[in-house]
């Protein structure tokens, strides 16, 4: 058996994601498993190197894990003939620079979302991605979701019959910082750190509800700041430059209609901090991270509207949930999977950078929505 090591860069592994999902759930996982297969036999092996600002904390990480090779010199790091591929999870607004400077050295690129700040500069990089003929991909995690894999399933089975809405809610309270310490870092919350919801969380959206029911032809959004203080991680006080909620509907080329509902000032009144509704003629579901109710129309109740009598209706007795008749894999490590045999087997790789250049694209757009009030199309982006 043949044993091709991969060495990966990752950049940004200090913060929680990087860490625990990148690293702990998904290389270190794969390393653990003893690498992923290919259909010739040959075992890929990744071998991390750990790259970020804080030495003392790099040290630790590395240490708790047995990782020998780690580093505060991205430039160093780069110019390492060994590195193949380079991954960012850096706060959003030092991404950009950091993924052209990987491109222009010949390296593989895999990167957390969103790609960059601006459309401009995601259609840049893509660009020079495919340039420089490297493989490339986004991060688009949500796609393997044991919840979303089934709803997926039942869309693709014709469970539904013709689809008609969708409603994604999604959220939670994020503390503010002074009495209960926040949940989330304080870049999240500033603009001028790459933070808001709408950047952050728009190129999900897009990504998941395009795979489910096709492009996305327009949009109209309001973005808002409800908490307009909060306190960082020295319990500092600051003013909140960014979006910390967010409410668009989008209409499809295929006729559905989906509102959206994002935010981080709000308590959660559902089975999982994701939700998505989805109605058609013939059957509707509820997805969430895990789990994925549905209600066929010969199992649908007939309300009726009475304000003055208790309804006897149970509603949500009345949905049956979709079994786990599958093995569901932690989805950043399913993906991860599938970007080092692309890297391995030298080609593209089908959620490149041009496909986060989409994400980036609705963002944008919905901040413009928001800011002039109006409905905006979305056009086909040309790479």
């Amino acid at each position: 058996m043949t044993r091709k090591v991969i060495n990966v860069a990752l950049n940004g592994v200090t913060g929680r994601m990087g860490n625990r999902q990148h690293l702990e759930r998904s290389l270190l996982s794969i390393r653990a498993q003893g690498g992923i297969t290919l259909t010739d036999g040959t075992t890929i092996y990744p071998e991390p190197i750990l790259v970020g600002r804080r030495e003392d904390r790099l040290r630790e990480i590395a240490n708790k894990h047995g990782l020998d090779r780690w580093s505060t010199n991205l430039d160093a790091v780069l110019s390492d003939p060994l590195v193949d591929v380079y991954f960012d999870t850096q706060v959003t607004s030092a991404r950009e620079e950091s993924l052209a400077r990987a491109i222009a050295a010949g390296k593989h690129v895999y990167t957390e979302k969103p790609v960059a700040s601006t459309l401009d500069a995601a259609l840049r990089l893509a660009a020079a991605a495919r340039e420089a003929g490297i493989t490339n991909g986004v991060v688009q995690d949500k796609l393997f979701l044991p919840g979303m894999i089934k709803l997926r399933r039942l869309i693709r089975s014709g469970f539904f019959g013709r689809l008609l809405s969708a409603r994604l809610e999604f959220g939670y309270w994020v503390f503010e910082g002074d009495v209960i310490a926040a949940q989330r870092p304080s870049w999240n919350y500033r603009k001028e750190d790459g933070g808001g919801i709408v950047l952050d969380m728009f190129p999900h959206w897009q990504y998941l509800l395009e795979d489910l029911f096709g492009p996305i032809s327009a949009l109209y959004a309001r973005h808002a700041t409800h908490v307009p203080q909060r306190w960082d991680e020295s319990g500092t006080q600051y003013e909140v430059t960014a979006d910390d909620a967010a409410y668009a509907l989008l209409e499809f080329e295929s006729g559905v209609l989906a509102s959206v509902n994002s935010s981080w000032a709000v308590r959660v009144n559902r089975r999982e901090l994701v939700e998505l509704h989805v109605d058609g003629t013939h059957g509707s579901a509820v997805a969430g991270l895990r789990n994925c109710a549905v209600q066929h129309r010969v199992s649908t109740p007939m309300p009726v509207w009475n304000p003055d009598l208790p309804d006897p209706i149970d509603y949500l007795g009345q949905w049956t949930d979709v079994p786990d008749n599958e093995v569901f894999d932690n989805g950043f490590k399913a993906q991860w999977e599938l970007f080092l045999t692309a890297v391995a087997e030298r080609r593209q790789f089908r959620w490149d950078l041009a496909e986060g250049a989409k994400g980036v694209q609705l963002a944008a757009l919905a901040l413009q929505s928001s800011a002039e009030g109006v409905r905006l199309t979305v056009p086909p982006l040309a790479f």
